[in-house]
């Protein structure tokens, strides 16, 4: 069955940033996993409200679902939070801002009494730009990158430890990862606080770093990546690839791989929206008596008539022969421009035939009109 997320969320189809997020809240603490232990409806409750919130927050993604519905959101990086999508601490991570702040001595410890979630770190996201012609854009395309990134250590994997070997509390800072310090002020006592310089903020210090990645838990390498674009992609959109950016400092989720797409210049033809433009050149006799011509699209060939008396500068269209929407819907028209060329360099017979018809319209009054 079709997800309804403004349904899941209890909030109308026009409801505001301020009121989604209000919504999400709400829902989000009545279902949290520290409050319902064990309970995978409420489990499943709490990840529907995550994803009807990244779809409806997202100006994008939701102009998609709310013109296509869930289909919308094929291919578009979108994967929900069930099945394959992202796990609990990828929301808890992505949503931090909803509740307050990072999650470990998180804020659902303020609620709930918790306080055993453990902070979620998560890599850095990598941007890429990909270039495709408009064939490719009006059928869709596959195309496979080589992306410089940050994996995982295979030795310590990502721990940033020697095999073997582990990680103590910090002694500096007993395990807080910030040093507080009390100075004097014209204010009275204020409290300074900082990271701690001895375990960078960690709150544990390494007892072997890894001889392989130097205790960063994570090595530089170069990937392969298959991406499948949809059809009727335009220069600036995007498609987010999760988990295909660079892993985070020892453990955590890795970032995000984000595809951006440009649209080359074609020779031929031009794009506006879904709608492809050309000029096409007709000579002075088919324009007088008509004929029928073939163009290129960018489906291939097809027929075009042209009309009796047909003057320059006229525009002809063929219906849905232009580019398709996203995901190949509505599909736009191609419009020809038809420009009348005035012959040059005329051979004996063609000036013969032109004076004789210049003869026969020499009565003809020459038509006056106000410039447009």
């Amino acid at each position: 069955m079709a997800k309804n997320y403004y349904d899941i969320l209890g909030v109308s189809k026009d409801a505001t940033q301020e009121e989604l997020k209000k919504a999400y809240r709400k829902i989000a603490l009545k279902y949290h996993p520290d409050k319902n232990p064990g309970n995978k409806e409420a489990e499943e409750k709490f990840k529907e409200a995550a994803e009807a919130y990244a779809v409806l927050s997202d100006k994008e993604k939701r102009a998609r679902y709310d013109q296509y519905g869930e289909d919308g959101l094929k291919n578009s990086g979108f994967s929900g939070f069930g099945g394959g999508g992202m796990s609990m601490d990828d929301i808890f991570s992505q949503f931090s801002d909803i509740f307050g702040g990072a999650f470990g001595g998180s804020p659902f410890s303020d609620f709930f009494g918790g306080g055993s979630r453990q902070r979620v770190r998560k890599g850095s996201d990598l941007r890429v730009r990909i270039s495709l012609t408009l064939e490719e854009i009006y059928k869709g395309t596959k195309k496979s990158i080589k992306v410089r990134h940050y994996e995982e250590c295979p030795v310590c994997h990502g721990s940033g430890a020697e095999p073997g070997h582990g990680s103590s509390t910090c002694s500096l800072c007993h395990g807080s990862g910030e040093i507080r310090e009390r100075v004097g002020s014209f204010l009275g006592q204020m409290v300074n606080i900082r990271p701690c310089p001895n375990c960078h903020g960690e709150g544990t210090v390494i007892d072997k770093p890894c001889r392989n990645c130097h205790g960063d838990g994570r090595v530089k390498t170069e990937s392969k990546v298959d991406i499948e674009i949809p059809q009727g992609v335009s220069t600036g959109n995007y498609m987010t690839l999760k988990g295909k950016g660079n892993a985070a400092v020892r453990g955590g989720i890795p970032g995000d791989l984000i595809v951006e797409f440009y649209e080359q210049e074609h020779p031929l033809f031009t794009r506006h929206d879904n709608d492809i433009f050309i000029s096409i050149v007709i000579t002075w006799p088919q324009a007088v008596l008509g004929d029928e011509i073939t163009v290129p699209t960018l489906s291939g060939n097809v027929s075009l008539k042209i009309p009796p008396g047909i003057r320059s500068g006229k525009m002809l269209r063929l219906r849905k022969k232009g580019m398709p929407g996203l995901h190949g819907s509505q599909y736009g028209d191609q419009l020809i421009r038809v420009q009348v060329e005035t012959p040059t360099n005329l051979s004996k017979e063609e000036e013969e035939l032109i004076s004789r018809l210049k003869d026969l319209y020499r009565n003809k009054k020459i038509k006056i009109e106000k410039y447009k």
